[in-house]
């Protein structure tokens, strides 16, 4: 990760403005931009290059990667990364529960009168509380 710079974006910006500006009075860019640092007190010219280039790549007068693309892409992994992580679960519970169909039901258990009675619809013919073996 880069250490962030000690300049503030406001002097970036009048920089880059400024070799905009004063380009036609020298005969290279290098030296307007050599000028530039020399009068905002950039310790070197080679960073005010640095901020005209990412400003030409922005603006898109020159290809090359956006300052909003690095963060869309890390944006993106991130989210990818998520969506793996939540894909895996499904897959897990999913196996999970396909196991637990695939096993027979117990023959042993024991299901009330009143169950059977409210899942076929039939009327309880006495109140007592009788059980019954599944087949």
């Amino acid at each position: 990760m880069a250490r962030p710079s000690p300049y503030p974006p406001e002097i970036r910006e009048r920089a880059v403005r400024m070799v905009a500006e004063i380009r036609p009075n020298y005969p290279t860019e290098w030296s307007a931009m050599k000028a530039v640092a020399a009068k905002l007190g950039i310790g070197a010219a080679e960073t005010v290059r640095t901020w005209v280039r990412k400003a030409e790549v922005d603006a898109g007068q020159r290809p090359g990667v956006t300052s909003d693309e690095p963060a869309e892409i890390k944006r993106l992994k991130a989210e990818n990364a998520e969506l793996r992580w939540a894909n895996e679960i499904l897959k897990a519970a999913s196996a999970f529960f396909a196991a637990e169909l695939d096993r027979p039901a117990k023959p042993n258990s024991r299901i009330s009168r009143a169950t059977v009675q409210r899942a076929t619809g039939m009327p309880s013919r006495c109140s007592c509380r009788q059980t019954f073996r599944t087949p």
